[in-house]
C-alpha cells in the first residue's frame, strides 16, 4: 500500500481527484474515493523554456491550492500517478509517494 500526496489548484481539484480515483486510488476496505484535503498557498516562479498554467515567465506566483492525501493499492499506483500527471493542469507536477507498512 502506498500514500499519494499531491497540490493542484482549487479549481482544478475536483476533476484531478477524479481521474486519480477512477485509475484506482482512494480506496480503503468498502470505501472509495476516500481522501484528505488541506486548503494553503502554493508558490512558484516559472523559469524561462516553462508554459506556465498560471503565472508569468519571471514572476513570483502564489496560487490556492489544496493538498490531497489518499491511499493506493501497490496495483495501482502507476497508473494513479499516470493519472495524475494527465490530469492536472501544471506542467510540473508536485506530489510525493510514500510506501506504507502494515503493521
Amino acid at each position: 500500500m502506498y500514500k499519494l500526496a499531491f497540490f493542484v489548484p482549487i479549481e482544478s481539484a475536483e476533476s484531478v481527484k477524479n481521474a486519480v480515483f477512477e485509475a484506482g486510488a482512494g480506496r480503503i476496505g468498502d470505501y472509495e474515493h476516500a481522501c484528505f484535503q488541506t486548503r494553503g498557498t502554493g508558490q512558484f516562479r516559472p523559469l524561462e523554456g516553462a508554459d506556465p498554467h498560471i503565472g508569468k515567465v519571471g514572476a513570483l506566483e502564489t496560487v490556492e491550492e489544496l493538498k490531497v492525501e489518499m491511499v493506493c493499492d501497490e496495483a495501482y499506483i502507476h497508473a494513479a500517478i499516470a493519472a495524475l500527471k494527465l490530469a492536472h493542469p501544471y506542467e510540473e507536477v508536485a506530489y510525493d509517494v510514500w510506501q506504507l507498512a502494515d503493521l
